[in-house]
């Protein structure tokens, strides 16, 4: 306990799933947090469960004007920013390039692109004029290869997010801000349902059967969960990570390695099976 003693975040899209898990690290480990949601009801009720090291805003990541007004509210309230988690996002279309609408393009290029840029642009002077900070910005191992969403707009849109990263990394570790990303595999939060066209009611309550579907996805033998996300955050928030900058922290139990051993060998039997039958 203690690991972010003394230190203030701002955390956003924290009304559920992995912000959720984070904002309650974060405050256990004795931080002072502001948390960003766009559903009062719910950004509310956790800001009085996390009591006065919490203040809930409610937030548009993708209007400049509203996230200059929470990095501005940290400062006011708590006098300084030391880690900005950029991890609001959303579904995307889903479907091929020949169907993609141009409106719903842009609308999730704005929600999972320009929030992150307008997270980065206005806590950047208050860290670099620290001295110090750490900004997380929330990738995907859709961001790093195709075919790991359901959606080409949304893995477009990751990769840039990864990219981004480094750029802002090269350029603000200069003053001590460091910049990293954190790129989750088949995490158990309610975005799966949200993408099939779910309401956010219904796809909050679908978690336990992600965690189900997903526990043979990679080699580790559970779906992973959002705590995995919080505690990579809770990481490289802290000084424990404080020369790792422009880093891509992939937690995915391996999804991403390869093929699992299983499956592989399972290949090899088949494979045998098959010269036997035409020797």
């Amino acid at each position: 306990m203690g690991r972010l003693d003394g230190k203030v975040a701002v955390i956003t899209g924290a009304t559920s799933g992995i912000g959720l898990r984070t904002a309650e690290v974060f405050v256990a480990e004795g931080a002072k947090i502001v948390i960003a949601g766009r559903r009062i009801p719910e950004g509310e009720a956790l800001a009085s469960r996390l009591g006065a090291n919490c203040i809930f805003r409610q937030t548009d990541v993708t209007v400049e004007a509203q996230m200059e007004a929470l990095i501005a509210l940290s400062v006011d309230k708590f006098g300084r920013i030391d880690c900005l988690f950029n991890n609001a996002g959303g579904p995307a279309q889903t479907g091929g390039i020949e169907g993609l609408e141009v409106e719903r393009f842009d609308a999730a290029m704005a929600t999972l692109v320009r929030s992150v840029m307008l997270g980065m642009k206005h806590a950047a002077p208050v860290m670099k004029q620290q001295g110090s900070g750490s900004i997380i910005n929330n990738g995907s191992i859709a961001g790093r290869l195709a075919g790991f969403s359901s959606s080409m707009v949304y893995s477009a849109a990751k990769a840039a997010v990864i990219h981004l990263t480094k750029c802002v990394a090269m350029e603000l570790g200069e003053t001590n801000v460091r910049v990293n990303a954190i790129s989750p595999g088949a995490i158990a939060t309610g975005i799966f349902g949200k993408a099939l066209g779910l309401s956010t009611d219904a796809a909050e309550k679908t978690p336990a059967v992600m965690r189900e579907v997903y526990k043979t996805a990679q080699p580790i033998p559970r779906a992973g969960l959002p705590d995995d996300i919080a505690q990579a955050a809770l990481f490289l928030a802290s000084d424990e990570s404080s020369f790792i900058n422009g880093h891509d922290l992939v937690v995915d139990g391996a999804m991403t390695g390869g093929r699992n051993w299983s499956q592989q060998q399972q290949g090899y039997v088949a494979l045998r099976k098959a010269f036997d039958q035409g020797g």
